[in-house]
Parts: C-alpha cells; structure tokens; sequence
C-alpha cells in the first residue's frame, strides 16, 4: 500500500472542499472495499478523506410514508431497522444476504452502492483488465465467466455490480441524494449504475468530488410483500449468479384480480452462468 494522506471531515461542504482539493482523493467511509483495493494495487488515493462521522447516519421517515436513509447507515442497521423489515421486507432480505455479519457492520449504504466489481481478472493487477486499465483488454471474455454478465455486458467488459441492497433498491424505485461542487441532485438509482459499454472504467454517473448523502425510498403498496431471492454456489458469503427482488399487490375488482410486480433486475448487468 502506498503512502497517502488522510483528513475527518465535520461536515458534508467541508468534505467536498477537501475532495476537490486534489485529483487523487477518495471518501473513506466503512473502507470494507476501498482499503482491500488499496492493498492490492487496484487503488493509490493521495488523500482520503474520512465521511464516516458525517451526520448521515439516520434512517428518517419521509412525509409520503417513505424512508430517507443515510449514506453511512450500516449494513446491518439498517437491515434490522422496524421500518424496513415492515415496509420494505425485500430491502432488509437483500442486506441479509450479503456479506458477513461482521462485513455488515462496517459497510455503509452509499459504499455498498459504490463498491466495485468483484471479477476476478479486475483484482488480479497481472491480468489486463478493460476496467481498471482501459484498452488493455478484458482477460474475462474466453476466461472464467460463471460469475459473469448474460445480460448488459458489452465486448469491452462482462463484469457485475455485486451489490444485493443495489438490486431491492432498484425494485423500489429509490432515489440517490448527492452533494458535490455544483449543489444538490437527486439520481434515480435506475440511472445511477452505467453498463460497460465502451468505458467500462466508469462505474457511475457521479461526478468528481460528488458525495452520497443518502437514499429516499418511496412509499408503494407493493413493497410490504416483498421478496428477494439470490442463486449462489453456496449457502452463505457468496455474490449471486442470479438475484431477483419482486413483490406483487393484489387488488380485487368485479371478481377479478390485479397483479402488479415490482422491476426485477440486476444492476449494471443480470448476472447468470455462461454456459
């Protein structure tokens, strides 16, 4: 690991300050990802600027019957959270699903929307990787692939975004809070995550120096009966080979009946065995 500097910041502007004050900073929050990537080579940040005692660590409910969640909520609060296991039982069985108990308790909201693929070839620096060093080629593409993308993948890269909060998330329409140099914005998670494409280095639409403040989780009927389920080699601390977050609400009219489904998807690709 490379020598780098590091600073706390007390507040949201004053960590964007500190972010934009250089080309190589990077926030730190639980670090359950960015600090393995920085032992590895993968990353060699100049400075990081620590967001994890930021006031963000709330889960509010909003004025629709919605909840506001902090970006640097844990894992398995907000897991565990009443609100979320009543209204948004698919959220609190995604987080469940991933990771360990003790990766859980480390991990925040918006790192866990922020993490990196978990492709082999991307972590190993001695094999080119599209990904981490654009136009080297991706070693994925006639390589192993059973963890790989099917669905959304270009010739350029096959890798999966490995979060299961990402995919509940996405299945209840949530919104991604984010301050940054120019102000507010609000990103619909939908559009948040980027398919590889021909820059597959680019992992979101944020900015530099952009910072996740939260996420707001709409009201819906439909989210109550909710449900995830992941496809995974093992039983426990595996990423999905499938994973799929749906719900359905039942309304009777005139003897019939009405179903209505929530969007069952993967982001940034569906991953699936190549068979």
């Amino acid at each position: 690991m490379k020598p780098f500097d590091y600073r706390r910041s007390e507040d949201v502007a004053g960590a964007i300050a500190l972010a934009t004050s250089g080309p190589q900073a990077r926030y730190l929050a639980g670090g359950t990802n960015l600090v393995d990537h920085m032992r590895l080579g993968l990353e060699s940040p100049q400075l990081l600027v620590d967001v994890s005692r930021l006031p963000l660590d709330g889960i509010e409910d909003l004025p629709d019957g919605g909840l506001r969640i902090g970006a640097t909520v844990r894992n398995s609060d907000l897991a565990a959270d009443p609100r979320v296991r009543e209204r948004y039982p698919v959220l609190s069985r995604a987080l469940l699903a991933g990771a360990s108990g003790q990766l859980r308790n480390l991990a925040t909201t918006g790192g866990n929307l922020l993490q990196r693929t978990r492709c082999p070839y991307f972590q190993d620096v001695t094999t080119p990787c599209n990904k981490r060093e654009p136009g080297t080629g991706c070693s994925a593409i006639g390589g192993y692939t059973r963890d790989h993308a099917v669905v959304g993948a270009s010739d350029a890269c096959v890798a999966v975004h490995p979060s299961d909060m990402a995919v509940a998330m996405l299945a209840l329409d949530a919104i991604v809070r984010v301050e940054g140099p120019d102000g507010p914005r609000d990103i619909p998670l939908d559009d948040f995550h980027c398919l590889p494409g021909a820059h597959p280095e680019r992992d979101t639409v944020l900015a530099a120096g952009e910072l996740i403040t939260g996420v707001d989780v709409p009201a819906t009927p439909f989210a109550r009966r909710s449900e995830y389920r992941k496809v995974r080699d093992r039983a426990s601390y595996a990423f999905a080979l499938v994973s799929v977050a749906a719900a359905v609400h039942v309304e009777r009219r005139e003897d019939r009946r009405r179903a209505h489904r929530l969007r069952r998807h993967r982001p940034q690709a569906v991953a699936s065995p190549r068979r």
